[in-house]
């Protein structure tokens, strides 16, 4: 029997929050709603604040009960756009904001913040949160889950497929049988923040500053020489590794680049690590989705380094800014229905487990 969730993303990038109303049953998960709402910029800033110089427990506090009173409010702010009956919902399905991604060191964790308790008070719908930790704590990276997702979607591809999610990371899905995914690196997360600092803008539209600089090819080889980018899988990456440290790590001997050819190499950057795990996987067809399917430079430039046929989700009818929210509803419905989620050919997990904590 089909039925109606909502899935919440909020992502690394922060440049928005992503619902999703889906209709849902064990074949098939279809959208039926979507919206994406600007992520408050004074609420980001002390969230970079705490990812890159620590806080204190009250300020984290503070912030997790913020951040599920935001997410409460786009969600009725939703259910009311789109006359929706929260009686009809049967779960929402809420990533919350990651703060910090650690599932390699000996206490492994990943903490997303985003009360559920504040949500499901607002909305009086069931909601389930804290997907990653389960995973965690069978020894996998909690991380990507995505793949998860794209196979259900997907899977049914006769050609070796692959999904590449671009958000602030890059995570890529080998879909079949032995399904396969991990981070390839950084996604969006450099570019902006570059473009950020030196011309006070969110996102470099389409690629225009990138495409107007020249590749720095020594930093781009120092910074392709990372070991993360030669690291195996399973693997997952966040803001905590991919920061303005580690860019200004790699800086100190190329202080006169300048900032159209910073902003290109940071670019090509991107492209060569994504470019490096697909065609090593040689795939014959790419499917793009997240926020970098809207960055036209880095489409071409993915599409001139990848031996694959390259085509955004939206060709499959699944818009590809709706795809990471469509993805947790999916993962509330697996929960609601006491299903495990086969992600740990992904994760490196023992086993598969039930993801995610129910409120309400």
């Amino acid at each position: 029997m089909s039925e109606y969730y909502i899935g919440v993303m909020s992502g690394t990038s922060m440049d928005g929050i992503d619902i999703a109303l889906c209709l849902i049953d064990e074949s098939s998960c279809k959208l039926e709603a979507y919206e994406e709402y600007p992520f408050p910029s004074t609420l980001k800033e002390k969230l970079l604040a705490v990812i890159e110089t620590g806080s204190t427990l009250q300020t984290i506090g503070t912030l997790h009960t913020q951040l599920g009173k935001l997410f409460g409010d786009k969600i009725t702010q939703f259910l009311h756009a789109h006359k929706i009956n929260p009686a009809n919902i049967k779960a929402i399905g809420l990533h919350g904001q990651t703060l910090w991604h650690e599932p390699n060191a000996q206490d492994a964790f990943s903490m997303q913040l985003g009360d559920a308790n504040r949500v499901v008070a607002q909305t009086n719908i069931t909601t389930i949160t804290d997907f990653r930790n389960a995973d965690i704590a069978h020894g996998g990276e909690g991380a990507p889950f995505a793949p998860a997702f794209h196979n259900f979607l997907f899977h049914k591809q006769e050609r070796k497929v692959g999904v590449l999610n671009i958000g602030g990371m890059a995570n890529i899905s080998i879909l079949g049988e032995n399904l396969r995914g991990w981070d390839t690196g950084c996604g969006n997360v450099l570019l902006d923040m570059w473009i950020h600092k030196t011309h006070n803008k969110a996102f470099d539209e389409n690629g225009d500053l990138a495409r107007s600089g020249k590749v720095d090819e020594a930093l781009l080889q120092k910074m392709m020489q990372d070991e993360y980018f030669t690291k195996l899988p399973p693997k997952s990456t966040g803001r905590e590794y991919f920061n303005a440290s580690w860019l200004e790590s790699k800086l100190p001997l190329f202080h006169t680049t300048s900032d159209a050819d910073m902003q290109r190499t940071l670019l090509e950057l991107t492209a060569q690590s994504i470019a490096k795990d697909v065609n090593k996987e040689k795939l014959q067809e790419l499917i793009l989705c997240g926020g970098g399917a809207k960055n036209i430079f880095l489409l071409e430039r993915l599409s001139a380094l990848c031996s694959a046929n390259i085509v955004t989700s939206d060709e499959y009818d699944v818009p590809s800014q709706a795809i990471e929210a469509m993805a947790f509803a999916w993962f509330a419905y697996k929960r609601i229905h006491n299903e495990v989620v086969e992600l740990s050919s992904v994760t490196g997990a023992k086993k598969n487990s039930l993801l995610g904590a129910i409120y309400g």
